[in-house]
């Protein structure tokens, strides 16, 4: 069995670590704004610090919103990297920093550099499946390591995910994160324009959303978000703000790459309005208010 470390206990990395806490390997926690009770009650040993956590495991996961917040963590004051250089109690103990964040995938190849540097190993991890995923310990988890640490790792994604595949090595994992995340958010929008279209036309959204589940234009973003959409549930899964950030990221790797992706830039201008309306911490899938400003019409039920 073994020591695992785990930073981030947000939405997605509280219900992430209590399926490992239901192994039985020995979790540490950290975050900075402070581990849950019912965390530690189900046995999560409370760190000070990301320089203290560091040096009692043997396997290191975050699970963070953004580049930046992984590189603090990392190499900031109290960091990982300072706790694996001057580390006394394990100083031949090879590590294996696992970033299950969303982030770029030019700083994740840096932080990898970075880490190989000091004789451990790294690994981007990027999820999909939002909290519901999370908590069903059924998550898409993309891959991107040397197939040896690949393999010596999968056991524990597999706590934490239904579907771990290794994409290729360093960075790889991220890239393919941020094709989810274009397929995510132009699918989220389209099923924004097709409820949109049916209420306007007067036809009921929840019929229409049950019939085309059974067709070519079934999926899970019209499963889940066509539903949020109707009933006007928008307490966040997944954060607009996030999606915006993701976003950011595809089209900024893009244009490092002379690549034109004009209706991912056109989401991203969706969930720009979103946050101007103040709905950073909305679900994503309140893309639709948005297009429903535009249609000056919102999507209703069809009552009887």
């Amino acid at each position: 069995m073994a020591n695992i470390g785990f930073i981030g206990l947000g939405i997605m990395g509280k219900p992430m670590v209590k399926h490992l806490l239901q192994s039985n390997h020995t979790v540490y926690l950290q975050t900075r704004s402070g581990v849950p009770d019912d965390l530690v009650t189900c046995g999560g040993i409370v760190c000070k610090t990301p320089f203290e956590l560091a040096q009692n495991v043997e396997i290191l996961i975050t699970m963070l919103p953004d580049s930046p917040d992984v590189e603090t963590v990392l190499f900031g004051a109290n960091g990982v990297a300072e706790g694996l250089r001057t580390d006394t109690l394990y100083p031949q103990l090879r590590r294996t920093i696992i970033d299950m964040s969303t982030i770029s995938p030019i700083k994740t190849r840096e932080f990898a550099t970075r880490i190989n540097e000091l004789g451990h190993d790294y690994v981007d991890a990027p999820v999909s499946g939002g909290d519901i995923g999370a908590h069903n310990a059924a998550l898409t988890i993309m891959v991107g390591a040397d197939e040896i640490v690949f393999e010596r790792i999968k056991p524990i994604l597999e706590l934490m995910g239904k579907q771990v595949t290794l994409i290729g090595s360093n960075g790889a994992g991220q890239i393919c994160k941020m094709a989810n995340q274009i397929i995510v958010a132009l699918t989220i929008e389209a099923v924004g324009e097709a409820l949109l279209f049916v209420s306007k036309s007067g036809a009921d959204p929840e019929k229409v959303r049950e019939a085309l589940m059974g067709g070519f234009a079934g999926s899970r973003v019209l499963e889940i978000h066509g539903e949020r959409m109707i009933n006007r549930h928008f307490d966040p899964g997944f954060k607009i703000a996030l999606q915006q950030k993701d976003l950011d990221i595809v089209l900024a790797c893009a244009s490092s790459l002379g690549l034109a992706l004009p209706n991912t830039a056109t989401a991203l201008e969706l969930y720009n309005a979103c946050i101007a309306h103040g709905g950073s911490k909305w679900d994503n899938s309140a893309i639709v208010t948005m297009l429903e400003k535009l249609a000056n019409h919102e999507i209703k039920k069809k009552t009887t």
